[in-house]
């Protein structure tokens, strides 16, 4: 296939939107993964020429690219994630028990969204929407959006983001349609911002020993993910057993105490930003399960800049009141002036606030 035929655009209908955004046409995979892609600094039009997968519709991953997932994902309007990670050969991350993992130079993680068309059927029939990319270059991560094209054969590099239509039946039965937003290079960015002044730097934010302590359904087994992690060569300093590294809470396994999983929800969702040394430091609300303070997590916390932000509430989180708490307030809320997280959604997730809410309401004051 020649190179004017590999980078052909082609019209899709309704995935044409009204960015101008266009995709490829379809791209054969490359043999095994292309790490001078991944350290160039400039991110290929095209995702095959990552080479992470062997299959790309059926996202089977290629030789050395280890699929994982995180015990609590972020929410995303409800999409499925489908997770990856890649190392190159002979190089290692240590262990370390209180922070994201520092892959080496040539690392990536890679991240497809995608939406059954039937929710009630998770993982089948499977419409791919974006792959975004973390490629760890000599100069730092970068991060590169992907929008899979109609036949989900490839996907384009998308640096300016884009606005798809979306339908699935959801797991009720009932039909549901939004407009998915791609995020575009500077808002992945964003979130994925740590430190302050001159001292910031982009870096990835799931994998880390709490997120990752749980079995995965690899196709030669279950196992541990960090065990699997350390015999890929992925780890080194592991401990022997997992039990003795931190695990956070599933946020929706019933059985696990309810503060449990409502810290657990917080931390992935909200605490990339609200940390010390997250974007969200100014505010003094630190969502981090490590953080032990009252004041820290928002309980009887003024926010730092009143506004419309707060609804007209007093405190972040107010003990067995959860209507007159804020960090509740704009988790229940689409409004852009108000919505928090800020990015990632359009949507409210429904589930996530029904166990922030019953949390507050079963705080003692």
């Amino acid at each position: 296939m020649n190179t004017i035929a590999r980078h052909a655009l082609n019209h899709i209908g309704a995935w044409l939107f009204a960015s101008g955004l266009a995709v490829l046409t379809a791209m054969p995979a490359l043999a095994g993964v292309n790490t001078d892609a991944i350290t160039a600094g400039k991110a290929p039009k095209a995702l095959s020429e990552f080479g992470f997968f062997a299959d790309m519709t059926a996202q089977v991953p290629a030789d050395g690219v280890l699929p994982y997932d995180l015990i609590t994902p972020l929410f995303t309007d409800y999409a499925e994630k489908l997770r990856f990670v890649y190392v190159p050969e002979g190089e290692t991350a240590p262990y370390n028990p209180d922070e994201v993992f520092d892959l080496p130079v040539g690392s990536a993680l890679i991240k497809t969204f995608a939406y059954p068309r039937d929710a009630r059927a998770p993982g089948k029939d499977l419409r791919l929407i974006e792959t975004r990319i973390l490629a760890h270059t000599p100069r730092g991560w970068r991060t590169y959006p992907y929008v899979w094209n109609a036949d989900m054969t490839d996907a384009a590099l998308s640096p300016l983001g884009a606005k798809l239509d979306v339908s699935w039946i959801t797991e009720d039965g009932t039909s549901r349609a939004i407009r998915y937003a791609v995020p575009n290079m500077n808002q992945c960015r964003s979130c994925h911002v740590k430190g302050t002044g001159r001292d910031r730097e982009t870096m990835p934010i799931g994998p880390e020993a709490k997120h990752l302590n749980h079995d995965y359904a690899y196709t030669d087994g279950r196992e541990n993910q960090l065990t699997r992690w350390t015999q890929a060569g992925i780890l080194t300093g592991t401990p022997d057993d997992p039990d003795d590294a931190p695990r956070i809470a599933r946020w929706d396994d019933s059985t696990l105490p309810l503060e449990a999983r409502a810290r657990g929800y917080l931390d992935i969702n909200c605490a990339h930003c609200h940390a010390p040394d997250g974007p969200a430091h100014t505010s003094g609300l630190y969502l981090d399960t490590r953080a032990t303070k009252p004041a820290q997590i928002g309980i009887f916390k003024r926010p730092v800049a009143a506004g419309r932000g707060s609804g007209g509430h007093d405190f972040s989180i107010v003990p067995g009141d959860p209507d007159s708490s804020i960090l509740l307030y704009r988790m229940d809320s689409t409004d852009p002036g108000v919505m928090m997280p800020e990015l990632g959604r359009s949507t409210i997730h429904q589930e996530g606030v029904a166990l922030i809410r019953e949390w507050i309401a079963n705080m003692e004051d």
